[in-house]
């Protein structure tokens, strides 16, 4: 059948109308918050790059962790930024670092709230890089070392999921024998298993102070143009025992996440990162786009794609608009 009898529009023509057909529908089931935590007391210190996001210190994160909870935001995940850097990243897996202390206050506040935890090197590292740097060039294996004791030391202090996003090679097998070596076997891995060089991350280094002091993560993080080898990371995770893939960025790679829903049945997440967050926000603050639909249609089409989990900084803000 065609035009006049068949006639699309039948079902646009209300809202209610179009609430009933709807295909996708975001929930605030799918958001997770990150949050930046710094050491001090009292603090909330607004992120200029990135408008409506702060860094909290551990007692005024707590506070920020009930809000979440009260708007039906199910996680967070934590990014920890040290007073004190050095070229091990020595911070990162010491059991009073600033982000074992913030998940075990976190979890003590609201022990219902899923406390994630970022496990990487670059918040901690004077040198910016994700890994130990030995001969000017990022060490795999050394790195890999560093990566488990870190999430190890995470999963002591209550983080109830641990999320490597380094992309070195071997760490989640790494981490996940790590976890079950301390009696963590418990807790899940989810995997920044296809995290692309992007040029969006621009806002998330100046807000956990992480930008690479010399070079940049090309020869460890994903070339762009690259679907096929991003499903190979996936399925080499899968086989070390991630229990949970992420691609990162969403929006310039939709593509893979659709690709990645049809190919594993695991729960896939996507991280609508700082940059595309925050040109949203600089384009709506022109008075060139309507922001909040805006937000929220990007966030559509990545539960749309395929995500399960949408990480993204307008978590707050879209959650308060959802229907419970």
């Amino acid at each position: 059948m065609s035009f006049p009898i068949t006639r699309m529009r039948r079902l646009r023509r209300t809202e209610t109308l179009r609430r009933m057909v709807r295909e996708t529908r975001l929930s605030r089931d799918d958001l997770v918050l990150p949050l930046f935590v710094v050491e001090g007391s009292g603090v909330r210190e607004p992120v200029a790059s990135m408008p409506g996001v702060q860094r909290f210190s551990v007692d005024t994160l707590v506070s920020e962790a009930k809000e979440v909870r009260d708007l039906g935001i199910p996680a967070v995940m934590l990014f920890g930024i040290p007073q004190d850097k050095d070229a091990r990243g020595s911070g990162a897996d010491v059991s009073d670092g600033i982000v074992q202390r913030a998940a075990e206050a976190v979890k003590s506040a609201e022990p219902a709230l899923c406390v994630m935890t970022d496990v990487c090197l670059c918040e901690y590292t004077d040198h910016g890089h994700c890994g130990i740097v030995e001969g000017g060039d990022v060490a795999n294996d050394p790195s890999v070392a560093r990566l488990a004791a870190t999430a190890l030391s995470h999963a002591r202090a209550g983080a109830d999921l641990v999320a490597p996003s380094d992309m070195m090679d071997g760490r989640v097998a790494a981490i996940r024998a790590a976890l079950d070596g301390g009696g963590f076997e418990h807790v899940p891995v989810l995997s920044y298993a296809a995290k692309f060089a992007s040029a969006y991350y621009g806002p998330f280094r100046d807000a956990a102070e992480s930008t690479p002091q010399f070079g940049d993560r090309r020869s460890y993080q994903m070339d762009p143009a690259n679907a096929r080898e991003a499903l190979r990371e996936m399925r080499l995770d899968l086989e070390e025992g991630a229990d949970a893939l992420m691609v990162k960025p969403a929006l310039p790679y939709l593509d893979l996440l659709a690709r990645a829903r049809e190919e594993f049945d695991v729960p896939l997440a996507a991280y609508h990162v700082s940059g595309e967050y925050a040109m949203i926000h600089a384009a709506a603050e022109r008075g060139w786009i309507d922001g909040e639909r805006a937000m929220e249609e990007a966030l559509v089409a990545i539960k749309r794609a395929g995500a399960d989990l949408i990480l993204t900084y307008a978590a707050k803000q879209i959650a308060a608009r959802l229907a419970p």
